[in-house]
């Protein structure tokens, strides 16, 4: 299988990311949630861009899984993430989460659910730390022989293929 240079995994997940952007987006817009909707939210504790306060981070050291139904303030809906106030233990809290550190988005009224490839914290450390420098020379290196066309031969153009042949006939 060739090489992936578009990157559709990354493209998908930030589509995906979009659709958890515009549902918080009308939440917040109306204060409050549809019908029998409610959202499971799990993210990363340590992801960049997260933040919340010293008491939930030594409790969820790794990741946190939220709900948003009943009792919720101050949704604000960003590009780049969300940020809300929710409860714990009676105790008010504020979230900042970016969306890129959001694992699990799953909405039970509906069986709706998004998963995210989203590293742990020491695994984006082990990947870091597996990144080797190399120096890059830029000298121009000659073509090989096999790219250039023989003197006598023609150069092989792209050819077209008409997609007819391949739709249903109706």
């Amino acid at each position: 299988m060739g090489q992936d240079h578009i990157r559709y995994d990354i493209l998908a997940q930030d589509a995906l990311r979009g659709v958890i952007r515009k549902v918080l987006g009308e939440v917040a817009a109306t204060g409050r949630l549809p019908g029998d909707h409610h959202f499971f939210i799990t993210f990363l504790t340590g992801a960049p861009g997260v933040r919340i306060s010293q008491h939930l981070k030594a409790k969820y050291a790794e990741q946190m899984t939220i709900v948003i139904q009943h009792q919720f303030w101050d949704l604000k809906v960003t590009e780049t993430g969300f940020e809300i106030g929710l409860s714990f233990s009676d105790t008010p809290e504020k979230l900042v989460v970016p969306y890129n550190a959001i694992r699990g988005f799953y909405d039970p009224s509906v069986n709706f659910e998004l998963e995210f490839d989203v590293p742990l914290a020491e695994e984006a450390e082990i990947e870091d730390a597996e990144i080797t420098a190399y120096p890059v020379s830029h000298e121009a290196k000659p073509a090989a022989a096999s790219e250039t066309p023989k003197s006598g031969e023609e150069k092989k153009e792209g050819s077209v293929v008409s997609l007819d042949a391949f739709r249903k006939k109706q």
